[in-house]
């Protein structure tokens, strides 16, 4: 299998409760507490160890909360490189009221990092040596928008495909400089990348495969929800639609769709065919309650669900 390393500049102590009623000023009773290691690159590693490969996750803690964390990170026996930072960890709650199945969360941006701190991050990675370099959240506050583009440069000296999923100004200077093997926006932040509304399919397709043939990335897989996600590559751009699953929580399908195919690809499956993974999952993640990520049986089992490609769509 292919060497994988990931980074999370921003990761978090996820933490799930659930409560029968969410109200204001009075107190909310909740049960199943549950706390997991979060952050996008932490959660791709976790799901690509779940599915039996290995990654080294490269990510950034301090304070209390980040003793915490790293307890946590024990817990999951992940290869990890911690790059301690002095603010504090920051925690992210969702909270799933039973009485009407919505979700809540709230999602802090995260501590102040000097520049000392991610120039840290950046010399962590200059160890590093592995195919895939998956970048993979948001970027907290003190780092410069222009981070991803300096971590692209780093993968290039080092002959490492960088895999990106971040959004906003992150994202675009990122694709502004090109080079990348593979991003994974959600239609929204596709949508605020190219700034247009993107409402029909063949909108979306086209939007993607611009960025393809432009060479900025090799590959742009865009998740939909419900709607499933489209890939574009240079041979054309396909979509497949959602699994239709019970949904428990929408928390971390991203990542398992992101993880998913990293893994594929990393045991060198055709890129259709690690699409098709990341399609099952996505559905997976979306059947396990709170921040829980998807489990390598549902995954499997949901697979042979998953349609084949269907042509490509038409402007891919």
């Amino acid at each position: 299998m292919k060497r994988i390393v990931t980074l999370t500049m921003n990761p978090a102590i996820d933490v799930a409760y659930e409560a029968d009623r969410v109200f204001h000023t009075r107190k909310i009773r909740a049960r199943q507490e549950h706390y997991d290691p979060g952050g996008g690159g932490i959660n791709v590693a976790r799901v690509i160890a779940r599915l039996g490969g290995t990654a080294r996750a490269y990510y950034l803690s301090g304070g209390a909360t980040g003793c915490a964390l790293d307890g946590l990170l024990d817990q999951h026996v992940l290869v990890r490189s911690c790059i301690p930072i002095k603010g504090d960890t920051r925690v992210s709650t969702s909270i799933y009221e039973r009485e009407t199945g919505k979700e809540f969360r709230v999602v802090p941006r995260g501590p102040e990092l000097t520049a000392e701190e991610w120039q840290a991050a950046l010399a962590h990675l200059e160890g590093a040596r592995s195919d895939f370099l998956v970048a993979s959240g948001s970027l907290p506050p003190g780092v410069p928008d222009d981070f991803y583009s300096r971590v692209q440069q780093l993968a290039q000296r080092h002959d490492m495909q960088l895999i990106l999923d971040t959004s906003g100004n992150a994202l675009r200077e990122a694709v502004k400089r090109g080079g990348l093997y593979l991003i994974k926006p959600s239609i929204g932040e596709l949508r605020q990348l190219v700034d247009q509304a993107l409402n029909e399919e063949h909108d979306i397709a086209a939007a993607a495969q611009e960025i393809v043939d432009s060479g900025k990335s090799q590959f742009v897989a865009v998740t939909m929800g419900r709607d499933g996600a489209i890939l574009a590559s240079r041979t054309g751009t396909w979509r497949l639609p959602a699994l239709a699953v019970e949904t428990k929580s929408a928390v971390g399908a991203g990542d398992s769709f992101l993880a998913a195919m990293v893994f594929a690809l990393g045991c060198e499956r055709d890129p259709i065919e690690a699409f098709r993974y990341g399609i099952a999952a996505g559905a997976a993640a979306v059947l396990t309650p709170g921040t829980d990520l998807c489990h390598r049986e549902d995954v499997e089992r949901l697979l042979a669900l998953v349609p084949p490609i269907a042509p490509a769509l038409p402007g891919g």
